[in-house]
């Protein structure tokens, strides 16, 4: 696949991620619980993210109307994108403001990325905003700098530890989003497909039941031979582990609930044994079952 059908991939997924409902939902919590913007976008789509969000940092606000200062703020949004393909960073950018971006990653690629940002970790001081004033003067930005420095004393203001449970909080849900993404370029892929179509549409269906590859060839009419081959060619796995991953995202959208044990999740979610669980959730996950609730406890 070349660089530019990767971007145009990547758009479309993206688009199709927003229209979503869990999307909409987990977009307008995240706000109301941080009070932080919070984006989505496409790879290399070097605008401003948070620009118009309804929780935008006044002073970014007023940024984004000076040609100079909003340059400072795509470059950065550039170099964040490069330092956060494999895991999320955040860069501050010259006033002092944190920006985090989460990659949204299925495979070995990068399809996304969640962000929020435009908070400081200590409240401002008269130091930090005279170095900032003077930045801007050395951008040759015309701005009224009343209305920037009430904005600049503004600002949210979190601390690094609370900082750091809202990133984990995006890397959380870039999990779940990037299993959503998998899916919606399995249908494209796979849409002059109806057998494997069909297939998903069973696993899916019944992943909470004993399912062997014989039930699902069974149930699309094709022998388990072929359809092994097949389904493998198709969703770039085996059907084990396609289920296998399914059943471990279940249990994570199930462990969000503070109240149910992570005993509970495993059997909802199809797995025969508490053995079985733990091995094919370390597998999948990179950490075991009680260290993803402990860390999703801690960003909670």
């Amino acid at each position: 696949m070349t660089a530019d059908s990767r971007k145009h991939r990547s758009r479309e997924v993206v688009d199709h991620l927003k229209r979503t409902q869990i999307y909409r939902h987990y977009e307008r919590a995240f706000r109301d619980t941080t009070g932080m913007p919070i984006a989505l976008r496409a790879v290399e789509s070097f605008n401003l993210p948070h620009h118009g969000d309804p929780k935008e940092n006044p002073f970014c606000a007023l940024m984004a109307q000076t040609n100079h200062s909003c340059s400072a703020c795509i470059q950065l949004q550039q170099k964040l994108e490069e330092e956060a393909n494999m895991e999320a960073r955040t860069l501050r950018c010259f006033a002092g403001f944190c920006d985090a971006a989460v990659p949204v990653r299925v495979g070995d690629n990068t399809i996304a990325f969640l962000q929020t940002g435009q908070v400081l970790t200590s409240e401002p001081t008269a130091k930090q905003f005279s170095d900032t004033a003077q930045a801007l003067l050395k951008f040759g930005a015309e701005v009224d700098m009343k209305r920037i420095e009430e904005a600049y004393f503004q600002s949210r203001v979190v601390s690094e530890k609370q900082y750091e449970s809202i990133v984990s909080l995006l890397q959380i849900f870039a999990q779940h989003l990037a299993l959503l993404s998998r899916q919606v370029m399995t249908k494209k892929d796979t849409a002059e497909s109806p057998v494997i179509g069909r297939a998903r549409t069973f696993i899916e269906d019944r992943h909470a039941e004993p399912l062997s590859l014989e039930d699902v060839a069974r149930e699309v009419n094709i022998s388990a031979y072929y359809f092994s081959r097949v389904f493998r060619k198709s969703i770039g796995m085996t059907f084990t582990e396609y289920l296998a991953r399914l059943r471990v995202e279940k249990v994570k959208q199930l462990l969000v609930n503070p109240n149910k044990r992570v005993s509970e999740a495993a059997f909802e979610a199809g797995f025969q044994s508490l053995s079985q669980f733990n091995r094919v959730f370390l597998r999948v996950a990179g950490e075991s079952p009680s260290i993803y609730r402990e860390r999703l406890g801690s960003a909670a």
